[in-house]
């Protein structure tokens, strides 16, 4: 029997347990049609009208591989340092399950194209090397939609709803070997990990890893063995966890609770366990299956998968830049010192902070506001940056402004908060909330007059040798302008004004 128990602190926790982590990713690939038939994959369409006998695994229908998925795969692995297959072949991997209208998925068990790979990750300046098991082809599922209950999951549910739209869209599985790092590293190691892999799979062009639409998904194993113990403890798999920030917080609550548990004398169960992101916990599944309760077996409608070498050559030599090597060719260019650089990899803007130097913001800049307002915005939002509804774009924008001396950075921050919440483009924002900079100089120097005739007192220190003085000046014009002033064009009136 399970001894229930909450959490432990982190501290305790890592103090008595070392984690024992495995990170399974699912990619969706962005291919025009799905896995083994022509339906299409549009991400949004109305539900079950992407579907063909092939999908809904009708009776005499017959499969056909996507080339263009194989290809991708191929990638993925190449990418991956791992060994591409020159034979392989897909599997019936049985198992019922709504969503799964063939009642079995069509997978590849122990004959995966890529295999034996590695990659590393960066967490406050050390590298850790993660140890690839395996990338395998497969076929997405369908999508449960559970309706009458308060959370959308099945428990109090009065009936669900299938879309097929999803099955048999092409899926790559990225799988780990375990990942042993230093405990208090385990959760932002697998946040990073997962951070690269979406960096990596968006410069191969092979998805759109969009987390907020399941194309980028993880399950996260964790286990705790006792310190110093060799032993292996009973693993848990925290299901389809959609952003980096839940990746770590996911992996965090597990080791507590399995700390708990353990610390208690209770036993884990082997069992799949589903993250809730509005209260940060997990909560139990279904006991875990083993390989072999999915009675595994070739698929016979499909032929073997045999890559020629020179084609996996002709791929290899597409691979864009690996991203140790940009990472470093990025801060020269940026001119972003290691901590710098440290704190844009560890925030997981180094794509979006790329795109928006590409639109022509300086790199400082770009890096201020991701880093800054946008951070802060996410983490109060309880979201990744990149999931904001700001991209980019938006923030080339602002900076545009700011450089052409129609907003400063205190007026920025207003526009960024309007992004946030939904208020339009820039330029609406700073229209509707009024937050344009007064350029007249006229208006500036009657506020400065104004400044200098209520602050005698401040107006003698600058005159007797004190000019630093002149700020409480500078402050107050700033504070009668409600900030729609540019700070320097106010210091050189009362700098002028008072002789300075």
């Amino acid at each position: 029997m399970t001894v229930t128990a909450e959490v432990l602190d982190i501290g305790t926790a890592l103090a008595n347990y070392d984690p024992v982590l495995g990170l399974e990713v699912h990619v969706e690939l962005n291919t025009k049609s799905k896995m083994f038939c022509g339906c299409p994959t549009e991400f949004g369409a109305e539900p079950n009208t992407q579907t063909c006998p092939v999908c809904l695994g009708l009776p005499g229908a017959l499969p056909v591989v996507n080339a263009r998925a194989v290809e991708s795969a191929i990638k993925i692995g190449l990418a991956l340092n791992c060994e591409i297959a020159e034979w392989c072949r897909f599997a019936r991997k049985n198992y019922f399950y709504p969503d799964m209208p063939k009642n079995f998925q069509t997978s590849q068990y122990d004959e995966p194209i890529a295999f034996n790979g590695w990659a590393e990750v960066v967490v406050d300046g050390e590298t850790y090397r993660i140890e690839i098991e395996r990338a395998h082809m497969e076929e997405d599922t369908g999508k449960s939609l559970h309706v009458g209950g308060a959370t959308g999951r099945i428990h109090g549910a009065s009936h669900s709803l299938v879309d097929y739209n999803r099955a048999g869209i092409p899926l790559i599985e990225i799988v780990t070997k375990t990942i042993e790092v230093p405990g208090d590293k385990a959760a932002a190691v697998a946040k990073a990990y997962v951070s690269m892999l979406r960096d990596l799979l968006l410069a191969l062009d092979v998805s759109d890893v969009r987390m907020d639409q399941g194309s980028l998904r993880c399950d996260a194993n964790v286990s705790l063995k006792p310190t110093g113990s060799t032993t292996l403890g009973t693993r848990t798999e925290t299901k389809n966890v959609n952003s980096f920030r839940s990746v770590e917080r996911a992996v965090t609550y597990e080791i507590t609770r399995q700390a708990a548990v353990l610390a208690s004398g209770g036993k884990i169960i082997q069992e799949t366990r589903h993250w809730h992101e509005d209260t940060g916990i997990t909560t139990a599944g279904r006991e875990k299956s083993d390989a072999e309760d999915y009675r595994y077996f070739p698929e016979p409608d499909l032929v073997p998968v045999a890559p020629s070498r020179e084609w996996v050559e002709e791929l290899r030599a597409t691979l864009p830049e690996p991203p140790a090597a940009r990472r470093i060719r990025l801060q020269t260019e940026w001119g972003f010192t290691d901590l710098e650089m440290r704190d844009v990899v560890n925030g997981g803007t180094l794509e979006v902070i790329e795109q928006t130097v590409a639109l022509g913001v300086a790199p400082a800049a770009a890096k201020k506001w991701w880093l800054g307002e946008l951070a802060r915005a996410a983490n109060e939002a309880g979201k990744d940056v990149d999931a904001l509804g700001v991209g980019p774009a938006e923030v080339a924008a602002v900076q545009k402004l700011v450089d052409a001396g129609e907003l400063n950075d205190k007026l920025a921050r207003q526009v960024f908060d309007g992004l946030v919440k939904g208020e339009g483009t820039p330029a609406e924002i700073v229209a509707a909330r009024g937050l344009q900079l007064v350029s007249d100089d006229s208006a500036l120097q009657a506020a400065v007059d104004k400044a200098i005739e209520a602050n005698p007192d401040v107006v003698e220190k600058v005159r007797s040798g004190k000019p630093a003085a002149a700020g409480a000046l500078i402050g107050a014009v700033m504070k009668d302008m409600r900030g729609q002033a540019d700070a320097a064009k106010v210091r050189e009136l009362v700098n002028a004004k008072l002789g300075i």
